[in-house]
């Protein structure tokens, strides 16, 4: 497949200003730039920047799910190791890499942190940020529940849960070469590669979405609601986000981001839980052969992957080959679907396109 090549800073450009265009601070449009760059780096197609934005015009800013320039409440706490933020709606990947920093203080601290974050708008790609925290060198985990409830419980028939994704990172870097992030949706397909497949005149795989009467289609076009993955057991996955955010406070998972002119006394945002564990603090010392922490990880996976396994893949495995291909090509890959989308982007924003016949291709 054919990919142009753009630069990070071409991205970034058009990205910050599309925020900034609908009311966002500049410190909030650069972090969800950054974490569209880091979607875009790492392969990630169904949450770079053209879902961001298209989530915020439909759900967030464009409606009544994210306040530009909210500020961040911190509410009481007994506990030195857990702080609980009310969001107050305010942009979701500005409120993920806050949490994510807090957390690394408080682990650094207390060996443990946990951030739980209520009244919040979707912070998008949960493994950039559970990345980032194994690059330096922390054990982390993170859930949201998802913008809206678009997925079918295991043996029902209307969608009452979202894709409520889980992302937990490893810091492996000098195990195996690069960060194990473990990353998915719940669903069997995301809502946001059902979108990547409309614009790639994709089919979707078997048993992943039904129609508008709850029959299975593969059609992205006539998608009305998603299936969990794993029958059961993605069921019960996403059944996780639900009562962790029920735990913090969130409200019902059918009326999220479903605003009405009326003040009915129900919440409509997501939840965040943010939990980060330095790994000194999980060591018991006991390492067989006198290995250290960062040896018997080396040792237990190379076990893993050894008696005729050489060839399997590990998670982040795929989005580190991305990286590296990034690297290799000097930018941002891109198909032609997604730079068509892209300049409609510049030109609501004020900003020049980009011209096609003057970006690097690649095929990939």
């Amino acid at each position: 497949m054919k990919y142009f090549v753009v630069s990070e800073n071409d991205h970034n450009e058009i990205v910050s200003a599309a925020y900034l265009k609908r009311g966002y601070l500049v410190d909030e449009a650069n972090e969800a730039a950054r974490l569209c760059t880091e979607a875009s780096r790492h392969g990630i197609r169904t949450h770079n920047a053209i879902k961001a934005l298209h989530l915020d015009e439909m759900l967030g800013s464009g409606s009544k799910g994210c306040v530009p320039g909210a500020e961040i409440i911190e509410k009481p706490s007994r506990f030195p190791a857990v702080k609980i933020w009310d969001a107050q709606q305010k942009l979701g990947q500005a409120t993920g890499y806050r949490a994510l920093e807090k957390c690394i203080q408080l682990a650094d601290e207390y060996g443990v942190g946990i951030v739980a974050v209520d009244n919040a708008f979707h912070y998008l790609w949960g493994g950039g940020y559970m990345l980032e925290a194994a690059r330096r060198g922390y054990f982390a985990y993170t859930n949201c529940t998802a913008a809206l409830a678009e997925v079918v419980p295991f043996q029902g028939k209307f969608p009452t849960l979202g894709t409520n994704p889980h992302s937990w990172g490893f810091p492996t870097a000098d195990a195996v070469g690069f960060p194990i992030v473990i990353d998915w949706a719940t669903s069997v397909v995301a809502m946001g590669r059902v979108e990547q497949f409309k614009r790639e005149g994709m089919t979707l795989p078997p048993d992943a979405a039904v129609d508008k009467d709850g029959n299975v289609t593969q059609n992205p076009f006539e998608a009305a609601a998603l299936l969990p993955f794993g029958s059961h057991k993605g069921y019960g996955l996403s059944l996780i986000n639900e009562l962790v955010a029920g735990l913090i406070g969130g409200s019902l998972p059918t009326i999220r981001n479903r605003w009405i002119d009326e003040d009915d006394g129900e919440k409509r945002g997501a939840c965040f839980f943010f939990q980060v564990i330095h790994p000194e603090a999980i060591s018991s010392g006991l390492f067989a052969k006198g290995r250290d922490q960062s040896g018997n990880i080396k040792a237990v996976i190379d076990d893993i992957l050894g008696h005729g396994n050489e060839k399997c893949l590990l998670p982040g495995q795929l989005e580190s080959n991305a990286a590296k291909l990034t690297e290799e090509h000097g930018g941002l890959l891109f198909s032609e679907a997604e730079v068509k989308e892209f300049n409609e982007l510049a030109q609501e924003c004020g900003k020049a396109p980009w011209e096609q016949s003057l970006l690097k291709t690649v095929s990939i």
